[in-house]
């Protein structure tokens, strides 16, 4: 059955109240900017910091990085590094200094400015999960190549749940539709299901170029409205180790010569693409970053631009991807610290190695989930969805993990540690004595209803209650969720002409070709 979004008339008036008339499958937590408010946990030592930060320069300064892009390889030439072949090597001082001119803060609008997202400082937002090729459903029960379909189910999901900020990537690759206009039928979807902010893969000229002016089309900008503010981003991987590949590096110069945000996440696993060691892995991975961070500043300084963390290790007995470990928490934390110290927004992921949605995915998850909180992230890709060390989307572990995402935004939130004379309670105390309850006092009964957190997926019945209603297990009950939310989903409110017009670029892209492929 075709789950693709049906053409529908609308204005716009209601963009900024999206959740006005949508009837409500869960009782979830309002939409809202989360701040960290803890003092973030820092295993290096100020020796360490400096250990680490000296190790980067040096690669960047005796070893050097491969840019497998000739226009990069200029733009470092000119700027008076050493390019020999594709190998550039820079100097520290330069290095500190274009890395100086990024902006510790930016804010990214969307095409809903109530949507609009602060990165930098204490705030903490999560997204989808983003790339895998293949999906997973409780009805399935075995794991199958994406589709537009699922892709389209699982931005619905991006959409509904308030605790999901942006919207980042494919929540997964749709292999029934042709590489060269995917992105085109996509990127359709992402801004007709959603209004959070987008994202854009750097896999080519012709992809991040088309996204950008969807993007401008769906927001109704001028193109001088657009490129003076950020309003969606890329993120990129280094090929580790010591690599930067050519469309990747091309689709940032695109996007920040425009404007927009971009993120340089290089994938380090220790064992593997980098060393052993996790500070060996970490040298590396900010060594990677700063080498692309430091060329998109001297093109256009000021650009908004985040440092990225994805170093974890391998499973040394299969050589297969391991995350959710004491060393991945290790890593973000000390990949944090690292941020703060180049004065860097920071983005890491809610990632783990199981195959279904079950104690390991949960366990893994959650470790991933608040390493990031513990290393004052500001953006945590991958946060809901991810299976199978990013092969597969599921939407029963999506919103298995937006109950974690939701804890830890309500654990920052104030009044859970406020200290008024009502929140210490004394008269309270005083009434209940040592003989009491407090379940039927003044003070419970105009509190009990928001007191504490309420979940949306998890069972807090005893044995006896949980077996009456049916005994299911967590992912069965997620499974319930996921296609009640489905059924009831309206799309967010955009005017006509834009939609008009969004249908028009794409319908003239796929003429034109969309973007050239090998196939």
């Amino acid at each position: 059955m075709d789950q693709t979004p049906r053409k529908r008339r609308r204005s716009g008036g209601r963009a900024a109240n999206p959740r006005r008339n949508r009837p409500e499958v869960v009782a979830q937590s309002p939409w809202r900017i989360p701040l960290n408010t803890d003092a973030p946990t820092e295993p290096l030592t100020a020796e360490g910091v400096q250990a680490i930060h000296d190790g980067a320069m040096r690669i960047l300064e005796e070893i050097g990085i491969v840019f497998l892009n000739e226009e990069a390889c200029s733009l470092f030439a000119e700027a008076g590094c050493t390019v020999e072949g594709q190998v550039v090597r820079m100097g520290r001082d330069w290095v500190m200094e274009m890395v100086g001119k990024a902006p510790a803060t930016f804010t990214i609008t969307p095409r809903n400015p109530a949507r609009a997202l602060p990165i930098g400082g204490k705030a903490i937002l999560f997204g989808n999960v983003s790339s895998p090729p293949n999906y997973w459903d409780l009805s399935l029960g075995t794991k199958v190549p994406g589709n537009r379909a699922q892709c389209a189910d699982l931005f619905r999901l991006t959409q509904y749940f308030n605790c999901i900020h942006f919207a980042g990537g494919y929540p997964v690759e749709p292999v029934d539709l042709h590489p060269s206009t995917r992105h085109l039928d996509v990127l359709f979807d992402k801004l007709t299901l959603t209004d959070k902010v987008p994202h854009a893969y750097s896999l080519g000229p012709e992809r991040v170029e088309d996204v950008m002016e969807m993007v401008r089309i769906a927001a109704g900008l001028s193109h001088e409205q657009f490129e003076a503010a950020p309003h969606m981003y890329t993120n990129i991987n280094s090929t580790s180790p010591l690599k930067h590949d050519w469309p990747m590096i091309d689709g940032c110069l695109r996007c920040i010569r425009r404007g927009q945000a971009v993120i340089v996440s290089p994938f380090t696993l220790a064992g593997a693409m980098a060393p052993v060691t996790m500070a060996g892995a970490v040298t590396q991975s900010i060594a990677e970053a700063l080498s692309a961070i430091a060329l998109f500043q001297y093109v256009r300084p000021g650009a908004p631009c985040m440092i990225g963390t994805f170093t974890s290790n391998v499973d040394m007995k299969t050589g297969a991807p391991a995350f959710g470990t004491p060393e991945y928490m290790r890593a973000t934390q000390m990949t944090g610290q690292m941020a703060r110290y180049y004065g860097l927004p920071m983005r890491a992921s809610g990632a783990c190695a199981a195959n279904v949605p079950d104690g390991q995915a949960m366990w893994e998850t959650s470790n991933s989930l608040w390493s990031a909180v513990q290393s004052g992230t500001n953006m945590v890709y991958h946060a809901a969805g991810w299976l199978e060390g990013g092969l597969v989307a599921s939407p029963e572990k999506f919103i298995m993990d937006c109950e974690i995402i939701q804890m830890i935004q309500r654990y920052f939130e104030p009044e859970v540690v406020a200290t008024a004379p009502d929140d210490i309670a004394l008269g309270a105390i005083r009434e209940v004595g040592p003989y009491g309850h407090f379940f039927g006092i003044e003070h419970t009964q105009a509190r009990y209803e928001t007191a504490f957190y309420q979940p949306i997926v998890s069972d807090w019945s005893n044995f006896e209650a949980w077996a009456a209603k049916g005994g299911a297990w967590t992912a069965e009950r997620a499974h319930t969720l996921f296609r009640e939310i489905i059924q009831s989903f309206e799309p967010p409110p955009m005017d006509e002409a834009i939609r008009d017009e969004l249908e028009a670029f794409v319908t003239r892209r796929k003429a034109e070709g969309g973007a050239p492929t090998d196939f």
